[in-house]
């Protein structure tokens, strides 16, 4: 392994220890106001951005702006073309991107944020961001390493992106080939079951490629989770009908979390435990934003909040 490797995954461990943690979290969550959750952010990573908000979905934006950052930091840390690593892996910061700018182009949204800054990160976001329309949008997609979303309406866009970096994600970085198989059962049993909509024809056949092609054309839930591959059906265990399927989006974090902590006590330092820092770190953001959530509830968990502990 070259130094440049070892170099980026020492770093890679210091960067998670800084973060809050589960028992971190908790605290924040048990906050009786917004307020008072922030003002225990301020002595973690995330102070960085949170400090001028005033409101739970700016501080929620700015707890995943300080995760880019630092995903930013990290793959500046690497070796020449490390960073194409993680590229797949901020995949949902683009895709963020992309679905804020729809809203202000069917004018559900008067105020769009700033879109987050990519930088290295970014698949094709230079090209997405001057286009005017859903149309130019889908275009703008089909000539990138997205690939056609298959239709220009949101919800074509947005469903086609997210299939496409779960697909991007397993051919690209094989030790995250489990959690993006993972995020492909969930899509798909949610716009299939809960929704009751056919997926575009580009993310059917990329769901297909991750889970087979039975499964896929599966016509119930109960099929769909019979006919999954045994390294997919994991997430949807125990999950006997749609409307639960926010048991399965936390057993997802959770597993995440817990390979993401195996691959950093690797002996072995390299792409693996750099991944596994991006996995910890990412479910470290996942939970701070619930926690906030909480906290601005009265300090009152939510059922996602109390199933991902």
């Amino acid at each position: 392994m070259s130094a440049g490797w070892v170099a980026g995954a020492v770093r890679a461990k210091a960067l998670v220890g800084r973060y809050p943690g589960a028992d971190g979290a908790r605290q924040i969550a048990a906050c009786g106001t917004l307020d008072d959750a922030l003002q225990r952010l301020v002595a973690t990573p995330y102070s960085r951005y949170v400090r001028s908000t005033v409101a739970l979905p700016e501080a929620q934006r700015a707890v995943a702006a300080t995760l880019l950052w630092h995903l930013r930091v990290l793959a500046g840390w690497l070796p020449r073309g490390g960073a194409r690593l993680l590229v797949p892996l901020a995949a949902g910061f683009e895709i963020a991107n992309v679905t804020t700018r729809l809203l202000a182009q069917t004018g559900r949204r008067t105020q769009a944020p700033q879109p987050y800054r990519l930088g290295a990160l970014e698949t094709a976001w230079r090209s997405l961001e001057h286009a005017g329309t859903p149309a130019e949008l889908r275009a703008a997609l089909a000539s990138s390493p997205w690939g056609d979303p298959g239709g220009d309406t949101p919800w074509a866009l947005a469903t086609g992106m997210r299939m496409a970096a779960a697909r991007r994600t397993a051919v690209a970085v094989p030790p995250a080939r489990r959690w993006a198989q993972g995020r492909a059962v969930l899509l798909t049993a949610r716009e299939l079951f809960v929704h009751h909509r056919p997926l575009p024809e580009p993310a059917r056949r990329d769901a297909a490629r991750l889970l087979g092609a039975r499964a896929s054309a599966a016509a119930s839930y109960q099929e769909f989770r019979e006919r999954l591959p045994s390294t997919a059906g994991w997430v949807l265990a125990d999950v006997e009908e749609p409307g639960a399927l926010w048991k399965a989006e936390a057993r997802w974090w959770r597993t995440v979390h817990a390979d993401g902590t195996a691959m950093l006590r690797d002996g072995r330092f390299g792409p693996r435990v750099v991944v596994g820092a991006v996995a910890v770190l990412s479910v470290d953001a996942w939970r701070v934003r619930a926690a906030l959530e909480s906290a601005a509830r009265g300090g009152r968990p939510g059922e996602v909040f109390d199933a991902l502990r």
